[in-house]
């Protein structure tokens, strides 16, 4: 079978189009970066969809933190605190196995058993929590100057948010966000490794690579690919939340804008 034979027919595997059984012996280098591949889709959907919905939820936790209210800060000190202090692995199991009961209870959460929506809520709200806190000290360092000439300009309530707090907000959390994010796309190598099936043996990068070092015994070929798939998607990151970082500081001397630092994220 020729390599591109082998891109046809295992390429969107992994979403249920092409061949539907694995190949069984004989591994190629083809369909070694095929197959793991074709699973960069899922943890792609994960760490894309996760970040976008993810990012107001955390906007919206930081302001309540922030917020002078007793029934605005505390919930959400309180689900910020809850969902850093829990390992992400636990938090899958907890809510496969309530997603489970309520789908016993009323059939039509029987979606939420499926790992493409109910893994990616996990995510979403331990994403949320991580990225308040980021967000939270962000406003709670922005210049008191800044506000103070808002102020001045007769600025107050929502424009004074959207002109001034959440801009400099941004900016000043944005390198640490950044680091949130390359976490974020490594942690989706959990979802099909947790609670969650893999329904048809459609999986993740993880799931495939797996497969291919249990069945040749030789995790150094299956797990070198996965991680240079994993190394180009953060440099893609790197890139992409660098523009935006560029784009944040564009109206600052070039001696005052925020640089990207990224520090190796060890566990959770």
């Amino acid at each position: 079978m020729s390599c591109l034979q082998t891109i046809q027919d295992y390429g969107l595997r992994s979403l249920g189009y092409g061949e539907r059984l694995l190949p069984k012996s004989d591994f190629t280098l083809c369909e070694h970066f095929t197959l793991i591949g074709s699973g960069m889709i899922w943890n792609i959907y994960f760490g894309v969809m996760a970040l976008a919905t993810g990012f107001f939820l955390a906007t919206a936790l930081a302001l309540g933190k922030a917020s002078p209210s007793l029934w605005l800060r505390k919930p959400s000190e309180w689900f910020i605190f809850i969902f850093r202090g829990s390992p992400l692995f636990i938090q899958f199991f907890f809510a496969y196995f309530f997603f489970l009961s309520l789908k016993k209870s009323y059939p039509m959460f029987d979606s939420l058993t499926s790992a493409w929506i109910g893994a990616l809520i996990v995510l979403f709200l331990n994403t949320a929590a991580y990225s308040a806190e980021i967000f939270f000290g962000a406003l709670r360092s922005i210049p008191k100057g800044d506000t103070e000439a808002a102020d001045a300009y007769g600025m107050s309530g929502w424009s004074r948010f959207r002109r001034i707090v959440w801009p400099t907000m941004l900016r000043l959390a944005w390198p640490a966000y950044t680091n949130e994010a390359i976490f974020l796309f490594h942690a989706t190598t959990l979802v099909f490794f947790s609670a969650f099936p893999a329904w048809q043996q459609r999986g993740d990068a993880l799931y495939y690579a797996s497969y291919f070092a249990d069945k040749t015994f030789n995790p150094f070929v299956a797990y070198p690919i996965l991680a240079f798939y994993f190394i180009l998607l953060t440099l893609v990151i790197v890139g992409g939340f660098g523009l935006v970082n560029k784009h944040l500081n564009r109206h600052l001397p070039a001696e005052r804008k925020t640089k990207m630092r990224f520090r190796l994220n060890l566990a959770r």
